[in-house]
């Protein structure tokens, strides 16, 4: 029949290739850095300033994030009780509020 041999090695490239970019694309989506990888080590040096400056922002912006989050929590609990309490309390609550 036919001799199919010659493709196992294109196939043994195809794989290593395919997979190759497999990883880089996972990598990428989940926002890992996507520097060469040799023998288990990283080519990167130690944390330079800018690395540094990047985490001292990030981490800025997440205590920001952080404390946004708190006070919609909180406005939704708000929401929620207005939203299930019944309307004489609510329209009392309010005309009292009125009456300061």
């Amino acid at each position: 029949m036919h001799d199919f041999g010659f493709l196992v090695p294109i196939a043994i490239v195809a794989i290593v290739f395919g997979s190759r970019a497999f990883r880089t694309w996972v990598r990428a989506k989940h926002g890992y850095p996507l520097e060469e990888v040799r023998r288990g080590r990283r080519h990167s040096n130690a944390t330079s300033l800018d690395d540094q400056r990047q985490i001292m922002l990030l981490s800025n912006e997440n205590e920001k994030l952080t404390g946004q989050v708190s006070r919609l929590e909180e406005r939704i609990a708000v929401l929620e009780r207005i939203a299930t309490d019944p309307a004489t309390r609510t329209a009392a609550e309010i005309e009292a509020l009125r009456d300061r």
